[in-house]
């Protein structure tokens, strides 16, 4: 794929190490298939472009395009902080994700490659569509987002298209919650 994109367009200079999918199952019925195949694509997969993207940035070096060498923004969850029930793969994966990228961010920024983490909250995309998809549904789910709206994928490419520019120079290893609220704790927001 990145010899695909070379050969076309001669270089990547940024990475949206986006993958996300969901096999879940309660924990002690999770099988090891269901295990390997969450965490081969949303962990081992941003892994393998992460890798093949920075061997580009260092070949390549600061190009007169950004004052980086290089951009990666990987696509987390807040479930990378929250826990979930049910889905033990995907909590995993999604908090390997985000020490993934703090550790490759650390080791990186000195070469000029800048690398954080977008954590959605709830989206309206195909992947969550069952707890939207009816009103009922939909009311249950606004009560785990304080801002009372399931966010658009243009709230996540908002943050993605800032984090790739040079506006977001000095932000590197930090993971922005695109999320309506959903990691302040709703459950308090009665005064618990």
């Amino acid at each position: 794929m990145f010899g695909d994109v070379i050969r076309q367009f001669g270089t990547v200079d940024i990475l949206i190490n986006n993958a996300g999918l969901q096999k879940d199952a309660p924990f002690t019925e999770m099988t090891l298939e269901q295990w390997n195949f969450v965490l081969g694509v949303n962990l081992t997969g941003q892994f393998l472009c992460a890798r093949e993207a920075i061997r580009e940035f260092l070949r390549r070096g600061v190009n007169g395009k950004s004052k980086s060498a290089g951009k990666i923004i990987c696509m987390s969850s807040v479930h990378e902080l929250i826990p979930w029930a049910g889905h033990a793969n995907y909590a995993a994966s999604k908090g390997g994700v985000m020490l993934m990228m703090k550790t490759i961010a650390q080791e990186f920024a000195p070469k000029k490659i800048r690398i954080n983490s977008i954590a959605p909250g709830a989206i309206a995309t195909p992947i969550n569509h069952d707890a939207w998809d009816t009103a009922a549904h939909l009311q249950n789910l606004l009560k785990l987002i304080p801002q009372k709206r399931i966010g658009q994928v243009e709230d996540i490419g908002k943050a993605a298209d800032w984090l790739a520019s040079d506006d977001a120079d000095y932000v590197n290893g930090t993971t922005i919650f695109v999320d309506g609220g959903m990691t302040l704790y709703p459950g308090f927001e009665g005064n618990g």
